[in-house]
């Protein structure tokens, strides 16, 4: 990924393997959230590609707190599932239509079995538990999402991501302004979700927990380490050292061919 003359990275070959958690790591403005937006298909980049199964349904923690203040806050976290609101649209149509035709009831069947099949019956169940689960109150579930608390708009949005069990979840920073019982909880649904996981995030705390491997963003390439944030921490820390030691050894050996050089 370049932008203008800088290189974020190049070269880049990684894998993500299902039932992994991958912290993305690196300093400020290494490319951390370039590279979820790549991967999550809102960005292009300069060359290369990103392969993914198109039957594999990707969720993605949205940024802009306001861009669902039209719509009613159980509405917001279904419509995490684009498919599945689509389904639900649909039915709710063709069924208010007056004058409902053999064609319309065609239809109707395939749309009904292609929501039982994305677990439809058990959709807005699903979602207020996980908003009980985040702090959002039963009766707030109805109200729009501009007269929302901002921290609550927060929990909401993730909460959309989270539904319907994506194959794939992008987490940017997703513990931002969340309060300390909402992020423990995050923390068990991330270690017990199955699917395949990645998150930017400055909190090395919730990385620790929750993270099976690690992704370095940084001089302009992205390493991959097995473990977690600790795991990586040492492993780094382990190589820097073993490059001090070498530099060493060099600068000794350039030393000893110099100062054999002076007694000829």
């Amino acid at each position: 990924m370049q932008f203008g003359g800088r290189v974020l990275y190049k070269d880049v070959n990684v894998s993500f393997t299902p039932g992994e958690c991958f912290g993305i790591i690196g300093a400020n403005g290494a490319g951390k959230s370039t590279l979820l937006r790549i991967i999550s298909g809102d960005l292009e980049p300069t060359d290369g590609h990103v392969i993914k199964d198109p039957k594999e349904r990707l969720s993605v923690l949205k940024q802009d707190h306001n861009a669902y203040d039209q719509y009613e806050v159980l509405r917001t976290v279904l419509m995490g599932y684009p498919r599945l609101i689509q389904v639900m649209d649909e039915k709710e149509a063709l069924y208010s239509k007056a004058d409902f035709s053999e064609e319309d009831g065609v239809k109707a069947a395939e749309l009904e079995t292609e929501f039982a099949e994305m677990d439809g019956w058990n959709a807005e169940n699903d979602a207020e538990t996980l908003l009980v689960s985040l702090g959002i109150k039963k009766e707030d579930e109805h109200k729009l999402m501009k007269d929302m608390d901002a921290r609550d708009k927060v929990k909401v949005l993730l909460c959309q991501a989270l539904f319907g069990n994506p194959d794939i979840l992008i987490l940017d920073e997703p513990t931002n302004n969340l309060d300390e019982k909402a992020c423990r909880w995050l923390e068990e649904f991330l270690i017990n979700f199955e699917n395949t996981v990645l998150i930017v995030s400055h909190d090395r705390y919730f990385l620790n927990k929750v993270c099976t491997r690690i992704l370095d963003v940084d001089y302009n390439e992205i390493n991959l380490f097995a473990g977690n944030y600790d795991f990586w921490y040492q492993s780094s820390q382990l190589i820097q050292q073993q490059m001090k030691d070498q530099n060493k050894k060099k600068e000794e050996r350039i030393k000893e061919l110099q100062d054999f050089i002076r007694r000829f």
